[in-house]
């Protein structure tokens, strides 16, 4: 079983929240197959998991129907989704990690980060971002260090 997280949802149904999130971005509905296909799970753990998340008052749905985000969910998957995205660019952009590394890592780090964490975090990626507008490239220094010393 997935560890608890803040806020009492555990990393799957985060993650459950954060592909809904994502799914209905582009189409105002999420379908259980779309979601299945997306997380790469059966549909019955997606229906699961959409009554929990439906209990905890995250989304609206009714079974074989669509799903939909409530507010408090948006809210929560958009915070998800936010710690992800910052993970990533963390991951990729300043430590140089493969794409598809960086994703992977970002997926499971996510769930364990807290709003402190998560605030310096974003911090940090947006200084270091300043500092390449400015001529100084600390990224690629710290990634020509790493090349030096992991070898």
């Amino acid at each position: 079983m997935a560890a608890k997280v803040a806020g009492k949802l555990s990393a799957s149904l985060e993650d459950y929240l954060e592909a809904i999130y994502h799914l209905t971005a582009g189409q105002e509905v999420a379908r259980s197959k779309d979601i299945a296909e997306r997380m790469k799970v059966s549909r019955a753990s997606v229906t699961g998991a959409l009554k929990t998340l439906s209990e905890k008052k995250l989304v609206h749905y009714k079974p074989y129907g669509y799903a939909t985000l409530t507010e408090k969910g948006w809210q929560t998957a958009r915070r998800v989704a936010g710690r992800h995205e910052i993970l990533t660019r963390f991951f990729e952009d300043i430590l140089g990690a493969e794409a598809s590394t960086a994703q992977a890592a970002a997926c499971r780090a996510e769930h364990s980060l807290g709003p402190e964490i998560t605030a310096r975090l974003m911090a940090f990626v947006e200084f270091v971002s300043k500092r390449q507008d400015d001529g100084q490239d600390i990224t690629k220094q710290f990634q020509q260090c790493w090349k030096r010393t992991s070898s």
